[in-house]
């Protein structure tokens, strides 16, 4: 797998350095209309090393991958039954190579062409995870109100039970050093995902970075999945995962 240059330390002569490879996790869930553009959008990026689609039980006649003329960069993996984003997340990173992680949701809400920022703070090892903020700006990018309010709430509550400072605790992109998560026991089979690697990150006392990323939100008509049941969930795994494993 092609690898990226990590900087490792700075010594009298200079950094010495290191190999990083890349590893991109695109959970699916009846997104065969995008998911080709996603991978056809991935591969070309030199900082990606493998691209995992997971398949996480598609009715919408499956996904077919776009091909991978170097053999062994696209791997697809398939969810007889849908489980949720979560569940599709923890079949990725128990196959995944990378020395970095990053996921890369489906439906094209984030441009896969940010990735080579979010993996930066990493690669310098000024963070050892990288959210990919919405909002860092101030600006709501066309964000539905209820939506904005919504994901507001839950980083507030989220920040309380931490005790870290986000702007966007629910981002579909993030971006993590492989050894930040692996002796963690991820849960969540939905949406709860998210709340739930933010407190263990944070337990962790790993450092958190934001890099705002550009973000075209779609509606319920064009295939939004998260609704009520996800938000309650989510507030259930922010007090959950403060207190309890």
């Amino acid at each position: 797998m092609p690898a990226l240059k990590l900087v490792q330390s700075e010594t009298e002569t200079g950094p010495t350095v290191a190999t990083a490879s890349v590893s991109v996790i695109v959970p699916v869930y009846n997104e065969s209309g995008k998911v080709n553009e996603v991978v056809n959008r991935l591969l070309p990026l030199d900082c990606v090393s493998e691209v995992l689609v997971i398949d996480d039980g598609s009715s919408d006649g499956g996904v077919s991958a776009a091909a991978d003329p170097s053999g062994d960069r696209l791997r697809v993996f398939r969810h007889e039954q849908n489980r949720g984003k979560g569940a599709a997340i923890r079949t990725g990173l128990a196959n995944c190579r990378g020395d970095i992680v990053v996921i890369q949701d489906a439906d094209l809400e984030y441009a896969p062409e940010e990735i080579p920022r979010l993996v930066e703070p990493l690669l310098r090892l000024e963070a050892d995870v990288v959210y990919g903020t919405r909002f860092g700006l101030g600006d709501r990018q066309q964000t539905p109100r209820e939506r904005y309010l919504a994901n507001w709430l839950l980083t507030w509550l989220s920040n309380r039970f931490t005790g870290l400072s986000l702007t966007d605790m629910e981002t579909g992109h993030k971006a993590f050093r492989r050894e930040s998560i692996d002796e963690m026991k991820l849960c969540e089979d939905r949406f709860g995902f998210e709340p739930e690697l933010t407190a263990r990150l944070a337990k962790l006392g790993c450092r958190i970075a934001e890099l705002p990323v550009s973000y075209t939100p779609r509606s319920y008509a064009e295939g939004k999945k998260i609704g009520v049941r996800d938000g309650l969930r989510a507030l259930w795994c922010i007090v959950r995962y403060r207190y309890w494993n």
